[in-house]
């Protein structure tokens, strides 16, 4: 008996050791633990996203003086952000490291380092599948970011230029910056005051030609000249040969009102070419302070990934 005793108690022994010795084999990395977590990270990431969305969109409004206000919509967009980071990682972490595989007889440094990666590869799959669901939705901000900047500050002066060129009759459907460039044109030609208000004695003759005709070639002269950033000395006398026909008024008058409206022209470019710019630089700085701060908060869940799946890890071990 005793020595079959011996005999089956020198077996069992060796049964637990070969199973200890057996377990380094399954790997230091459990990927079904790290899909897991990866996978439950980037559903709520989806979901608080889409959350904060709906109350951001429904704590705006068009009308003045109501919904929150452009700073303070920023600040809580920044905060739930980062929330959302911080509360979707850790559940993905903690998931990682609850469900990996035990690694018995392995020192608990090379344990807290292996849980630590578990957490940050959770993150890292998340991340990734978050930012893929939502690439199209991110690109289009970013794209329409870089048109604004772009487009609006490097070709405002062109694109109003180019709004002068367009025909201005009145029978025709033009933009809100054609009937604008249309008014200018409009007091050009108006009969019965000069341009500095006083009455003239209106002549009810009819002019001497086409006014729509001849609106639209002093506009192709208005358009050459913001091009140059001055009217030529020979377009403000032809222009205002123009002008004397189809008003009464005598060439000095007439080249003095087409040179008024010429500055009028272009000051309002400047406006339109400032405000513009100034819409640019408030999109630019939005988009880096975004940037900023999505960076911090993808770092934070790294951090808090990596922690919750150190913790997930300890009670895997002691349960």
């Amino acid at each position: 008996m005793e020595n079959y005793t011996t005999q089956n108690t020198t077996i069992e022994f060796r049964a637990v050791a070969d199973t200890t010795a057996s377990t380094p084999s399954l790997g230091a990395v459990s990927w079904t633990a790290i899909f897991a977590g990866a996978a439950a990270a980037a559903a709520v990431s989806l979901i608080l996203l889409l959350l904060g969305t709906g109350l951001g969109l429904s704590s705006v409004s068009p009308w003045a003086r109501a919904g929150i206000s452009s700073t303070t919509f920023g600040v809580t967009t920044i905060l739930w952000v980062t929330l959302t980071s911080l509360v979707a990682s850790g559940l993905g972490g903690y998931i990682a490291g609850r469900l990996r595989i035990r690694w018995l007889s392995t020192h608990i440094d090379e344990v807290y380092f292996r849980d630590t990666a578990h957490g940050f590869l959770a993150w890292a799959l998340a991340t990734l599948a978050t930012a893929t669901l939502l690439t199209s939705v991110v690109s289009s901000i970013i794209s329409g970011v870089g048109a604004v900047g772009a487009s609006v500050a490097g070709n405002a002066t062109a694109a109003a230029s180019a709004t002068v060129a367009s025909k201005t009759d009145d029978n025709s459907d033009t933009t809100e910056n054609n009937q604008l460039m249309s008014y200018f044109m409009d007091t050009l030609f108006r009969r019965g005051a000069n341009t500095d208000g006083t009455a003239l004695a209106v002549d009810t003759a009819p002019p001497a030609g086409d006014t729509p005709e001849a609106k639209a070639e002093l506009a192709r002269i208005f358009v050459n000249g913001l091009a140059n950033g001055s009217l030529p000395a020979e377009d403000i006398r032809y222009a205002g040969t123009t002008v004397a026909e189809q008003t009464n008024l005598s060439q000095q008058e007439a080249e003095k009102r087409v040179v008024d409206t010429f500055n009028s022209v272009q000051q309002k470019l400047r406006e339109a070419e400032t405000t513009a710019r100034t819409v640019a630089d408030a999109a630019r700085k939005a988009s880096a302070y975004g940037s900023l701060w999505l960076f911090i908060s993808l770092l934070m869940g790294a951090f808090v990934a990596s922690l919750a799946a150190v913790y997930g890890g300890r009670q895997r071990d002691e349960n």
